[in-house]
C-alpha cells in the first residue's frame, strides 16, 4: 500500500458531482498508411503491453474506515481493459464541433473510484479520416509535470515501438480490499510521520510566513508590505459562479515559433504571452455581451513545486495570481504589464514556498474538505463571495518531437482540464512538436460558446505578433538612423574639415 499525500487526497475530498477533479487530453492521430485493422483492438493490445510502465494504471483506492483519514493506493490485480479502453464512433459528418461536444460530455462524468482512476476512448468517424484519442485521469494521482512523464512512458518516438520487457510476475494476495485493522494501523503510523514532517518544516514555514505578514525592505531600505502587483482587488465576472457538472470544450492550435517570436520581440516569456492572449480574448469576449469588468481580471496560474528531475507520480503544485491588465487597451502595453505582474508573483511565491505544504496530517480532513466543497457550491456562496481569481490559465511544456501510439502518429495534442466553483473557465495550453495546443474547458451553463473565445485567442496571437514585430522594426530603423556614421563616412568628413581649416589658415596669412 502507498499513502496519498495531503495534496493528492485534497483532489479527492474536494470532488463533487458538479466538480469532477480529473484532467485529460485529446489527441488527433494519423493512422499508418494502408491501415486496415481494428485500431481500437490495437490500442488495447498496446496498453496491455505497456501498462506496467506507469503504476497509475494498476492501482486503485482503499478507503479508510468512516473516511477518518486519507485513503491509500493498493495494487489492482484484475485491471479490466475492456472497461478502461472504450470505443466511440461519431455520427456523420464527424465535424470538429461534434468532436469537441463529445469530449465535453465525456469529461463531465465522474471516474469510478472502485477501479484505477483512468479511462481512454478511441473515437472514430472524423470526416478527415483521422482517429481521436481522449483520455482522462484523476488529478489525485497525477499533475501536469508527472503527466508528461507518464506520456513519455506510453508514447514512443517511432511508429514501430521498441520491444517492452513484460512485467515481472507478482504473487496474488487474493485480497479485494484491505482489512479494517490493517487500514487503521496504517493511518495511525502515517499520521505520526506527517506530524513529524510538519514539525521539521516549522522553522522554514515560520520564516516564509514572516516574510508575508511583516513589512520587507525594498532597494532603498524602506520597509513595505511587498504584495504582488496587479491583483490586490478582484472583481466579479459572469465566470465567477457556482458550476454544474456539464462541460463545454474547444481546442485550437498555434505555431509555437510565433509565440516565441512575440516573447523575444517584447522581452517577455512564453508564459507571459499565453496570459496576454487569454487577457485579450476575454476582453473581446466580454465586450460581445457589453460587460465591462469593474477591476482588471486576475488569473490563477499553477506553479510547480518540484525539484529539477523529479518525476514522482504525485501532485507538487501550488497557485499564484497574475494580473491580466485588461484595463489597458494596447496589447503590447498589456503584455508588458502582465510581464511585470508575473515577475512579482513569482518572487512572492518563491518567498512563501517553504510555507506551502504538499503533505499534512489527515485525521478528519476528508469530512471537513468534502463538506466545505458541497457547501461552497450548492449553497450559492460561490456566487456571492469574492473570487480567488477570474480565470485559471496554465502552460504545460510538452515534447517537441513527433510521438506515436499503437503505430499511429500524434498530429495534435490538446489538454482538457478542470473548471471549479467560482472559476468556471480553465484555459490550459501545452506545447507539442512545434505547436502550442490550446484547450478551453468551461462550465456549459456559464460559457456555452467557448469556441468563440478559442477563435479570439488565435486572432489575438496574430494581432500581437504583427504589433510587436512592427514596433521592433520601427525601433531597429530608428537605431540605425541614430547610430554613429560609418568609419569611411567619418574619415571623409574629417578630411573635409581639415581642408577647410587649411584654406582658412592660408587666407589668414595672405
Amino acid at each position: 500500500m502507498k499513502h496519498l499525500s495531503g495534496m493528492d487526497a485534497s483532489f479527492l475530498h474536494l470532488e463533487t458531482p458538479e466538480m469532477p477533479m480529473h484532467v485529460g487530453s485529446l489527441q488527433i492521430l494519423d493512422l499508418p498508411e494502408g491501415h486496415d485493422g481494428d485500431y481500437y483492438e490495437d490500442v488495447k493490445r498496446y496498453m496491455a503491453e505497456r501498462m506496467h510502465l506507469a503504476e497509475v494504471f494498476q492501482r486503485k483506492l482503499a478507503l479508510m474506515p468512516f473516511e477518518l483519514a486519507n485513503p491509500v493506493w493498493v495494487d489492482d490485480e484484475d485491471v479490466d481493459l475492456d472497461y478502461h479502453v472504450r470505443h466511440v464512433i461519431l455520427p456523420r459528418p464527424g465535424t470538429w464541433e461534434q468532436l469537441e461536444k463529445y469530449v465535453a460530455r465525456l469529461h463531465s462524468s465522474l471516474l469510478d473510484r472502485s477501479r484505477p482512476l483512468w479511462e481512454i476512448y478511441v473515437i472514430e468517424g472524423l470526416h478527415t479520416g483521422q482517429v481521436a484519442l481522449y483520455n482522462k485521469m484523476h488529478h489525485s494521482t497525477i499533475d501536469g509535470a508527472a503527466g508528461v512523464a507518464v506520456i513519455k512512458a506510453l508514447l514512443g518516438t517511432s511508429a514501430v515501438p521498441a520491444p517492452i520487457k513484460p512485467p515481472r510476475p507478482r504473487p496474488r494476495t487474493n485480497q479485494y480490499q484491505l482489512g479494517i485493522a490493517e487500514l487503521a494501523a496504517a493511518a495511525v503510523v502515517n499520521t505520526a510521520l506527517q506530524y513529524g514532517k510538519l514539525f521539521k518544516a516549522l522553522p522554514a514555514g515560520a520564516k516564509a510566513l514572516g516574510s508575508l505578514l511583516l513589512p520587507q525592505p525594498d532597494d532603498s531600505g524602506k520597509r513595505l508590505f511587498r504584495w504582488p502587483k496587479g491583483w490586490r482587488r478582484i472583481g466579479r465576472t459572469p465566470l465567477n459562479v457556482a458550476i454544474t457538472n456539464q462541460r463545454s470544450f474547444a481546442a485550437r492550435s498555434m505555431p509555437l515559433d510565433d509565440i516565441k517570436r512575440i516573447a523575444r520581440a517584447s522581452g517577455s516569456s512564453v508564459n507571459d504571452v499565453v496570459l496576454a492572449l487569454g487577457a485579450g480574448a476575454l476582453k473581446r469576449y466580454f465586450a460581445d455581451y457589453r460587460f465591462t469588468p469593474q477591476q482588471p481580471l486576475v488569473a490563477a496560474v499553477p506553479v510547480s513545486l518540484r525539484e529539477a528531475g523529479n518525476t514522482d507520480p504525485n501532485n507538487q503544485v501550488s497557485m499564484m495570481r497574475v494580473g491580466l491588465a485588461t484595463d489597458i487597451d494596447d496589447p503590447v502595453a498589456r503584455l508588458a504589464a502582465i510581464n511585470a505582474s508575473a515577475k512579482s508573483a513569482k518572487q512572492f511565491t518563491g518567498r512563501i514556498r517553504a510555507a506551502i505544504p504538499t503533505d499534512f496530517p489527515s485525521p478528519g480532513v476528508p469530512w471537513l474538505m468534502g463538506g466545505f466543497a458541497l457547501l461552497y457550491g450548492r449553497s450559492g456562496l460561490a456566487n456571492r463571495l469574492p473570487p480567488l481569481a477570474n480565470v485559471a490559465i496554465s502552460n504545460v511544456p510538452g515534447p517537441q518531437v513527433p510521438l506515436y501510439i499503437a503505430g499511429a502518429r500524434v498530429a495534435a495534442y490538446y489538454p482538457v482540464s478542470i473548471p471549479t466553483h467560482g472559476i468556471a473557465l480553465n484555459m490550459t495550453v501545452q506545447s507539442y512538436n512545434g505547436a502550442l495546443e490550446v484547450g478551453l474547458t468551461a462550465c456549459r451553463r456559464a460559457m456555452p460558446d467557448v469556441a468563440d473565445l478559442a477563435d479570439y485567442i488565435v486572432d489575438e496571437q496574430r494581432k500581437l505578433l504583427a504589433l510587436v514585430e512592427s514596433q521592433a522594426s520601427a525601433a531597429a530603423a530608428l537605431s540605425v538612423a541614430m547610430a554613429p556614421l560609418p568609419k569611411a563616412r567619418r574619415a571623409a568628413r574629417t578630411a573635409v574639415k581639415r581642408s577647410v581649416k587649411t584654406a582658412a589658415r592660408a587666407a589668414a596669412v595672405q
